[in-house]
């Protein structure tokens, strides 16, 4: 009998999780608080900050405010669930459940992708051609850039979410990973999922190769412009910089690539599910320290309106 024949529906998945292991479970609970509490504040913060203080109105913090909320997004899609699963014996969520998580985190988490892109093109422009800035990096373009990041993570997102979750599940519910993780549904389906894996690979490829590509060359030109600076100081700054960035895009993009372009003959979900905890959790925590507080501009708003909370609150 064919397989697709013999499946039943599924109402519900259980996430395994990282670990069946009870004794590591709080341990694991409290350090991926930490990091999400972490990811909250920061991330929040630097909406805040940057949607109150007028000096930083500008592309490069309006790109920063949406890196923040796409980081905010993705993360709080898979981290309240994985958090509640460390402590609860009962660990499913639901097929529509399953499915919304997997919809949102694949929205956003590509949107960043565009994003980062976008923000290395700014980057570039304020460096190698400061005098052009303005005109170049108009707000017409920076919506255009925005827009376009929400646009291709919604469109691709609802692609993989139809074509995965119209699949057939009818050996097991039981899902080897954290969150409701697209390489994992696929090894889970008791159909072929050549189409569904040939989309991943064609989609992903596509996205991270122009992106990573687009970025690599901005970087390029800016690391040019800083062999030319004749001060030391100047050039120490920003190859610093430039360098915590590229390792912040380094480790998300690598993870990203490592785990969903590879066919699926050598998937191991126990290994993937590892490099998920990076551009899922970890990535999210890093990106406001990377990008925005050791920004001096953004310390300097943070210390302004930190005054003006301080003295408001004196006065009344």
């Amino acid at each position: 009998m064919d397989r697709g024949n013999r499946s039943t529906r599924v109402h519900e998945f259980i996430l395994v999780g990282l670990t069946d292991s009870p004794q590591l479970q709080v341990s694991l609970f409290m350090v991926f608080l930490v990091i999400y509490m972490i990811t909250l504040l920061r991330n929040l913060g630097m909406i805040v900050l940057i949607k109150i203080d007028p000096q930083l109105h500008t592309p490069m913090y309006l790109f920063l405010s949406h890196l923040s909320f796409f980081d905010l997004c993705y993360s709080s899609a898979i981290a309240p669930k994985m958090l509640l699963n460390f402590l609860s014996e009962n660990k499913a969520i639901s097929f529509a459940g399953c499915a919304a998580q997997s919809y949102v985190f694949v929205s956003f988490l590509d949107a960043e992708c565009f994003l980062l892109d976008a923000m290395a093109y700014d980057r570039c422009v304020a460096i190698c051609k400061p005098l052009l800035y303005n005109i170049t990096m108009s707000r017409t373009l920076c919506v255009s850039l925005v827009a376009g990041a929400y646009t291709i993570g919604l469109v691709d997102s609802i692609v993989h979410t139809y074509f995965t979750f119209r699949l057939p599940f009818c050996s097991s519910n039981v899902l080897n990973h954290f969150f409701c993780d697209i390489p994992a549904l696929l090894a889970l389906s008791c159909s072929d999922t050549w189409l569904n894996e040939l989309l991943l690979f064609i989609i992903v490829s596509l996205l991270e190769m122009s992106t990573t590509l687009s970025i690599l060359v901005s970087y390029l030109y800016i690391l040019l412009t800083i062999i030319q600076t004749r001060s030391a100081e100047g050039k120490r700054k920003a190859f610093s910089t430039c360098a915590s960035h590229l390792l912040c895009i380094t480790i998300f993009h690598g993870t990203l690539l490592f785990v969903y372009t590879r066919p699926s003959s050598s998937y191991s979900l126990d290994t993937d599910k590892m490099a998920s905890v990076f551009y899922s959790m970890v990535t999210p925590m890093l990106n406001p320290l990377i990008y925005s507080l050791r920004n001096k501009y953004v310390k300097n708003a943070l210390g302004r309106v930190m005054s003006r909370n301080y003295f408001s609150s004196y006065l009344h």
